[in-house]
């Protein structure tokens, strides 16, 4: 029987995962049975009306990645319904920041469809076995989570204050947001997971659950239509991919641009490999950050050709060197086994638009209101068009046969992660754990501002640019979530004490 580790964004998830493994699972039934999981019982930082992306390296096989990404809806619809339902917020959370909510900022939803693919192609066990664990918890009922709540604390205002009465089950009696550890139960959850367990996933694409979800968005002034919803289609691309001496690491592609973002970053930190995070490897790391961000917020955000501008990023990363031009809410799980197989899913369903059509207990996203998806203006893009990601499942292989699945929450900010893990582990040669848990830093980039986000730790030197400061172990520098299979076959699992996840593995 394999072996299966599990690191996710939850224990709950991670325990579950490691259930349907004894089964007979493999990584792949593991994380796609975590990934149902935390749709569950994440809520603000997961949703079943969310998107996401599965990086998936079979032994002996190329890497591909499963895009559940958001799509544009909208078809056939006349134009005067566009550019409406759409609330501006300012949000608390990450020192505060501006986004749309309201149902006209919802998209079409990819994550179960993805997780749907990726089960049909590489999944050991039945469908219903890997939705069982999900749907008991949204039956039963759950804990709030730490990070969950910690979240929520910074963006329900925001989110929900035009519509509180889809934030009911996360407040108390008082009106007050509930408190970590409380017992929650989203009222009609359980009844949508049932659908979902036994029709598929396609339960969420088309028949009752899709037609509810899709009329209730519609009427309240959305463009979300039942045609949006059937005609949505996972695909497998292959995954970006780079060599690093002894390692090759593959990353999602377009449509999203962070799989590009670790490639280019990882590239250009292998022209001089960093032996530790030193005043001058530091101010590199911040170069490095910043060009590749203001590539990706010149090039890769306007695109409209993003596999091509890709390419040249990657090129142009590989001479070591970018020109010099005038650059959310997400849960990660990581698992691989004793088969040499390894998967990392990455998925999120934005800051959420406030919206949950009633008799489902879904919260739907608001990927349409996100401003760094959305960088044309709201509903500019034409319908059936996937919206661009930062999400950037990863994949190692070394050459003797170690490996390694990993990735992050963050918005923005998982790349960064993903990059700063990758280079502890690979270049400075650190421990799985402590490539994890060393502090990190971010280029905070927007349209006229630069700055340096950075956990305490860190010896820098003055970066000559605006610095927040932040302590150790911070929430808003992700969550990375590790998976390793060494040479000697021996599993090695981390879960991002910034996200308080957890592990599981299977003997």
């Amino acid at each position: 029987m394999l072996h299966v580790g599990i690191a996710s964004s939850s224990q709950l998830a991670a325990d579950a995962a490691a259930g349907v493994a004894r089964a007979g699972g493999n990584a792949v039934d593991a994380a796609v049975t975590a990934a149902l999981v935390q749709t569950v019982t994440e809520p603000g930082l997961a949703s079943l009306g969310g998107s996401g992306f599965v990086t998936i390296w079979p032994p002996d096989d190329e890497p591909l990645t499963v895009e559940g990404a958001a799509e544009m809806p909208g078809r056939q619809l006349p134009e005067e319904r566009f550019r409406r339902g759409v609330i501006k917020t300012r949000l608390a959370w990450g020192g505060g920041m501006d986004i749309n909510v309201g149902p006209g900022t919802v998209a079409t939803y990819g994550i179960l469809a993805a997780l749907g693919l990726a089960a049909e192609r590489w999944s050991a066990r039945p469908w219903r076995e890997l939705a069982a664990p999900a749907l008991a918890l949204a039956r039963s009922g759950f804990a709030f989570s730490p990070a969950s709540q910690e979240f929520m604390a910074g963006i329900h205002e925001g989110v929900f204050g035009w519509n509180q009465a889809s934030l009911a089950p996360l407040l108390t009696p008082s009106g007050a947001l509930r408190p970590s550890g409380d017992h929650v139960v989203f009222e009609h959850l359980g009844e949508s997971m049932a659908a979902i367990s036994a029709e598929g996933p396609g339960a969420l694409y088309t028949g009752p659950l899709a037609r509810t979800i899709a009329e209730h968005v519609s009427a309240a002034g959305g463009i979300l239509t039942a045609e949006d919803l059937a005609a949505y289609r996972p695909e497998a691309h292959e995954s970006v991919r780079v060599e690093l001496g002894r390692w090759s690491v593959a990353s999602s592609p377009p449509p999203s641009r962070g799989g590009a973002e670790v490639a280019a970053m990882m590239m250009m930190l292998a022209e001089e490999p960093p032996g530790e995070w030193g005043p001058e490897e530091l101010e590199r790391l911040i170069q490095i950050q910043r060009s590749v961000m203001e590539h990706r917020q010149q090039v890769l955000d306007p695109s409209d050709d993003l596999p091509r501008d890709v390419a040249r990023l990657l090129e142009q990363a590989a001479r070591g060197k970018l020109p010099s031009r005038p650059s959310s809410c997400t849960v990660h799980t990581s698992t691989v086994d004793t088969g040499s197989l390894a998967c990392a899913v990455t998925l999120t369903a934005g800051y959420g638009s406030g919206v949950m059509a009633p008799g489902t207990g879904i919260w739907l996203n608001n990927s349409l209101g996100e401003l760094e998806l959305n960088p044309r203006g709201i509903h500019s893009e034409p319908p059936g068009t996937r919206l661009a990601s930062s999400m950037a499942p990863t994949v190692a292989r070394a050459d003797d046969g170690a490996v390694l699945a990993l990735g992050s929450p963050g918005s923005q900010r998982i790349t960064t992660a993903v990059v700063q893990t990758l280079a502890n582990f690979l270049f400075l040669g650190l421990p799985l754990r402590a490539a994890v848990e060393h502090p990190r830093l971010h280029v905070e980039l927007t349209p006229g501002f630069c700055g340096v986000a950075h956990e305490e730790g860190l010896p820098l030197r003055d970066p000559r640019l605006p610095v927040r400061r932040f302590p150790p172990q911070a929430m808003f520098f992700g969550g990375v979530n590790a998976a390793l299979l060494t040479a000697d076959g021996a599993i090695e699992l981390v879960s991002d004490p910034r996200r308080r996840g957890g592990t599981a593995i299977t003997s």
